[in-house]
Formats: structure tokens, C-alpha cells, sequence
């Protein structure tokens, strides 16, 4: 689902008279709360949803696919997602 798709059925789906402007802004700004949330608290949940949590990568080693080289890879963070059981079960 593309952004375009999603502000259109957020539209649909809300039964105000909300545009497709209002509803685009009003999802930038909760997008933006979130990504707020994650970096902050490390954590963001939504109940029946899911779980956004920030995840620490020990450095490794690796290997260049196109040479076959190994190289370092050096340790990072990332952002995992776990479902919630409601969503999960209707997959």
C-alpha cells in the first residue's frame, strides 16, 4: 500500500468530512509522533496492532557477494516490529 492508497482509505473508512489534505497531515503528524516515540523511549505500542521496539546488531563479519571478500560490518541499531496476537492470527 502506497501513502496515496492509505490516505484514501483512511478517508473512506473515517465517515467525516475530513479531505484527503486534512487526513494527509493528519497522518504525517501521527507518523512523525511515532518515529518521535522510537527514537525517544525506544518503544512504541499500539494495541491490537503491533510493537515497534529499537534493536541493537553486534559488529560481524561478513562477506562482499561480488568478490567474496570478508569485511567488517559494525554494529548498529535498527527498528523491529512485533505483531499483536489479533493481527497475527488474521494473517
Amino acid at each position: 500500500m502506497k501513502k496515496a492508497e492509505l490516505i484514501h482509505q483512511v478517508v473512506k473508512d473515517s465517515g467525516t468530512p475530513l479531505s484527503k489534505q486534512d487526513t494527509a497531515t493528519i497522518l504525517d503528524a501521527a507518523f512523525v509522533a511515532i518515529g518521535e516515540a522510537i527514537r525517544d523511549d525506544k518503544r512504541f505500542a499500539w494495541p491490537g496492532f503491533g510493537t515497534f521496539t529499537v534493536k541493537e546488531r553486534v559488529a560481524r563479519k561478513g562477506r562482499n557477494p561480488q568478490t567474496g571478500k570478508e569485511i567488517s560490518i559494525k554494529a548498529s541499531r535498527t527498528v523491529s516490529f512485533k505483531p499483536a496476537p489479533a493481527l497475527k492470527e488474521g494473517l
